[in-house]
């Protein structure tokens, strides 16, 4: 990596620390060989998350759309109406059937459960080519 090129920052939302260990992992340092790295910020709650967004930067938000007490989906929605300059999100869902609800929720994009590390960064690295076109 060259000293001039910015690494991407994920921020991966769910209650479960085991699903986030799994996204974390799929991901691995650097989804595509044309992004540069990446670094993973796990959150397990919805205050953490909203305090981090405040505070930091982030080139991709995934959630979980079946995080408690606070869903990812209703997370992306709110950030979506409330943030300006919103980052992408990728919402990871479990039923087919909730694909109506990540449209709802105005995410970029969709994966299903159980989680294809192959299809995870082929999403992610879509959506973050453009991210990492933008200088920091």
């Amino acid at each position: 990596m060259q000293d001039s090129e910015r690494k991407l920052a994920i921020l991966v939302y769910s209650h479960d620390a085991q699903f986030r260990r799994d996204v974390s992992s799929a991901l691995g340092k650097r989804p595509a060989a044309d992004l540069p790295e990446v670094v993973n910020t796990e959150v397990a709650t919805a205050p953490m998350l909203w305090q981090r967004l405040e505070k930091e930067h982030f080139d991709l938000i995934i959630v979980d759309a079946d995080a408690t007490p606070a869903g990812g989906l209703g997370i992306a929605r709110q950030a979506k109406d409330e943030l300006f300059n919103c980052p992408p999100f990728l919402a990871i869902i479990a039923r087919a059937q909730d694909a109506w609800l990540a449209t709802w929720s105005k995410a970029e994009a969709v994966v299903p459960k159980p989680i294809d590390p192959f299809v995870l960064a082929e999403t992610v690295s879509t959506l973050l080519r453009p991210r990492a076109a933008i200088p920091k």
